[in-house]
């Protein structure tokens, strides 16, 4: 299960209504790359065959089968303040992290 903060809720709702395409979903995937090994990434994109569908804050997200590996038990919180990263991944399967927060091991 992977879980969005109210705040990251509401961004993606936002996002969503810009982009003007209601039927596709946010994506949330873990591909190789980045200073720790893995990183994390996002897209709107529409379900695909093996996809597992999650909604968290009244919000669709669509995971494939290996991220999900990756991202069980995640929640994923959206910081706008001065100092803001954007969205934030707190993965507790996650054994380092870079300072980023981007990629990890």
């Amino acid at each position: 299960m992977i879980t969005l903060t109210p705040r990251a809720a509401q961004q993606i709702r936002t996002m969503q209504a810009e982009l003007n395409a209601p039927e596709k979903r946010l994506r949330v995937l873990v591909e190789s790359g980045g200073c720790s090994g893995f990183q994390y990434g996002m897209s709107f994109d529409a379900p695909k065959a093996g996809d597992t569908e999650i909604e968290s804050e009244g919000v669709p997200l669509v995971v494939d089968a290996t991220s999900l590996a990756y991202l069980s038990g995640s929640s994923i919180d959206f910081d706008d303040g001065l100092h803001g990263k954007g969205f934030e991944i707190r993965n507790p399967n996650a054994q380092s992290t870079c300072g980023c927060g981007k990629s990890f091991s």
